[in-house]
């Protein structure tokens, strides 16, 4: 009854369990290679910097902001749960200035409020939020914040870790520069990996920084030279060749089902529970627009301990 990790799927732990090989092995790198593929689907994005990082989605969050921002920079962040605070950390040990934009927890991220403070920092390099914010169970409208930070120049970085298989996301339709995931959610998978993607906006910047990438780990000119296209690879970390196993398995069970197919899945399992929680008197802290299917957060009535 928490908010992840989920159950492993049988068909993921059998492929976690598969004899361990090289991580530049020719048939390791052929998996690497289907897996961009599989993440580009499940993004919904042509995006080529688009890969795993060898860590938990955490990580992946950390990855957007050391490789896209440098000392000096402004970035806006929104907040609506805990997930939007833990992104002005990233913002203050990048050496950057966070500028807060602060809705209340379980209600959306205000297009309004964003607007009003990207007209108030016409020198903000990007803008930061939440698609699904994992303490509240709240669906942000992810193509109008990422429009609004296109068209006052800014990047933008979109939280997908509760999000990723469970609801619509379409990095290309919305135009958004930089997405980060987890394994452990509505991919059935285990923890431990982050599916990231940049645009090439993005990548444009990444290539053009005037100070080195903070955390070397992370720094993404180097980590493409390991998830680059095609056999050449140069060697960057070991990665943790059973835990992609089963995130590829993850994946290619996603591909079989169908984005539209998963979605409807999540929805019709929320809809049992809401109609089940709701005969019980028990209601929810997300109103029902803005509710996320895969994530159902509640009160408990008063009087019960």
């Amino acid at each position: 009854m928490g908010p992840g990790p989920s159950d492993v799927h049988p068909n993921i732990l059998a492929a976690m369990g598969r004899p361990t090989i090289g991580h530049l092995d020719p048939e390791f790198i052929r998996m690497m290679d289907e897996m961009k593929a599989l993440i580009q689907y499940a993004f919904q994005t042509e995006n080529e910097l688009t890969f795993c990082v060898s860590a938990p989605g955490s990580a992946g969050m950390e990855s957007c902001f050391v490789n896209l921002l440098e000392p000096g920079d402004k970035a806006i962040i929104c907040v609506n749960g805990v997930f939007g605070t833990r992104m002005i950390e990233n913002v203050i040990r990048c050496g950057a200035e966070a500028v807060r934009v602060d809705d209340a927890w379980g209600t959306p991220v205000s297009p309004d409020k964003l607007e009003a403070a990207l007209k108030a920092n016409p020198d903000a390099k990007l803008v930061a939020f939440v698609h699904a914010e994992t303490s509240t169970g709240v669906q942000s409208d992810a193509k109008t914040l990422c429009q609004l930070a296109k068209q006052y120049d800014c990047l933008s970085i979109v939280d997908c870790v509760t999000s990723l298989g469970g609801i619509a996301i379409e990095l290309d339709a919305w135009q958004a520069d930089a997405a980060y995931s987890g394994s452990q959610k509505c991919l059935s998978c285990s923890p431990g990996l982050s599916p990231v993607s940049f645009s090439e906006l993005a990548a444009k910047t990444i290539r053009e920084r005037k100070t080195p990438v903070q955390s070397w780990f992370l720094d993404l000119n180097l980590l493409m030279g390991y998830w680059g296209e095609g056999a050449k690879r140069a060697y960057h970390h070991t990665a943790p060749i059973n835990a992609l196993y089963g995130l590829h398995e993850s994946l290619l069970m996603l591909k079989q089902e169908g984005l539209e197919a998963s979605f409807a899945r999540h929805t019709a399992m929320h809809n049992k529970l809401r109609d089940g929680l709701e005969e019980m008197g028990i209601s929810f802290v997300v109103d029902a627009p803005y509710r996320l299917p895969q994530l159902n957060s509640i009160w408990i009535p008063e009087g019960v301990r």
